[in-house]
């Protein structure tokens, strides 16, 4: 293999997928990254038998072949090199590596040692054309609520599914649950996409991206963003009916400035941290304000309340950090927070007409 490319787009290449190829395991070559030539483009590729993530760019070809090549060393180095022309030239398996000034040569091995690229059948496939922003908006507000125990895998990722003529996303610690409808659809969809995977996509983003294309079959999915693919294993197993979770009625409603709430609900989180960031919140009609009340056993106590739109009275002791997360990423400028009762789970949404986002946190003991 011969070849020529900017330092530029090898860089962009190599940042992209040197983030899966691991040092932590029993199969050396998973730690290389893949550099294999395509007609006239250059194939950036590594793998961790779970996650595939694959960049093409374009190269002057003198010669065509393939090598595979520590990930960490060749993107630390590439990264270091000046913004010029890099020539990479392989030799008895080793990767000669000149810029301007800068020979190094990097020990290989042979392309036939490297795993084999997932493909995914494009015929027989269910697939999605999503706009960027509505894909980032909708996988940013259901990973918050994603669970790292691994002894539940099916919890340890975003269910995509469809729902009478609707694609939805969700996801469930135990302890929160979100849901957020994304497009329409006539195919039937259910699938598992595991948290590491969508955090890869959001992070290969580019400000150039306007579209994200997403293929599903039995096991797998791709997602492809200009010439980067990603294809990952589903997880394997059902989904809860979280559906009969979602609050039929609620006793208490308020509606709120977000902003307002985000401020005394951080505030009052600083007080929390002894008590695991419990917190107890208070609703008071006559009043028309909700409270946030914390105690820290060794650092005091706070109150701090904002005014509200209350339909009754009520009080709920919630997580301060999980209802700070869920605010974060609610779209508009005034909320809505309901609850019946102090064990019921509570609900919260955007005031915006037909919103597309609910956010469930369940009560702790108060």
């Amino acid at each position: 293999m011969e070849l020529i490319v900017t330092q530029e787009k090898l860089n962009k290449a190599l940042a992209a997928v040197s983030r899966i190829a691991s040092t932590k395991t029993q199969l050396p070559i998973l730690s290389n990254i893949l550099l294999r030539t395509d007609g006239n483009r250059l194939l950036v590729a590594a793998t961790n038998l779970e996650i595939a993530i694959t960049q093409y760019i374009g190269a002057k070809i003198i010669k065509p072949g393939s090598i595979t090549i520590p990930a960490r060393l060749m993107s630390d180095f590439i990264s270091s090199l000046p913004k010029e022309s890099v020539e990479l030239k392989v030799v008895n398996d080793n990767l000669h590596i000149k810029s301007s000034s800068y020979n190094s040569i990097i020990n290989g091995f042979i392309a036939d040692d490297f795993p084999e690229l997932p493909t995914i059948n494009e015929t027989s496939s269910i697939q999605y054309t999503i706009n960027v922003e509505d894909f980032k908006q909708a996988v940013s507000q259901t990973i918050i609520t994603t669970s790292n125990d691994t002894t539940r895998p099916i919890l340890n990722g975003v269910y995509w599914h469809s729902h009478e003529g609707q694609l939805y996303l969700a996801s469930t610690d135990g302890y929160r649950l979100s849901e957020r409808k994304l497009v329409e659809t006539k195919s039937e969809v259910s699938a598992i996409i595991p948290t590491q995977t969508l955090q890869e996509v959001l992070r290969n983003i580019t400000e150039e991206s306007e579209q994200i294309d997403i293929l599903f079959d039995e096991t797998q999915v791709r997602f492809r963003i200009n010439d980067l693919e990603i294809i990952s294993r589903l997880i394997d197993g059902n989904f809860p009916d979280y559906r009969q979770l979602l609050p039929k009625t609620l006793e208490t409603l308020i509606k709120l400035n977000k902003a307002d709430f985000i401020r005394i609900t951080k505030i009052a989180g600083l007080f929390a941290r002894e008590s695991g960031g419990s917190v107890t919140l208070t609703a008071d009609k006559t009043k028309k304000t909700l409270s946030i009340h914390s105690i820290a056993s060794q650092m005091g106590e706070n109150t701090s309340e904002t005014a509200a739109e209350v339909s009754e009275d009520g009080q709920i002791t919630l997580n301060s950090g999980y209802l700070g997360e869920a605010l974060a990423v609610i779209d508009g400028d005034e909320v809505e927070f309901g609850f019946s009762g102090k064990i019921a789970p509570c609900l919260l949404k955007s005031t915006k007409e037909n919103t597309n986002y609910y956010h469930i946190i369940m009560p702790l003991k108060s």
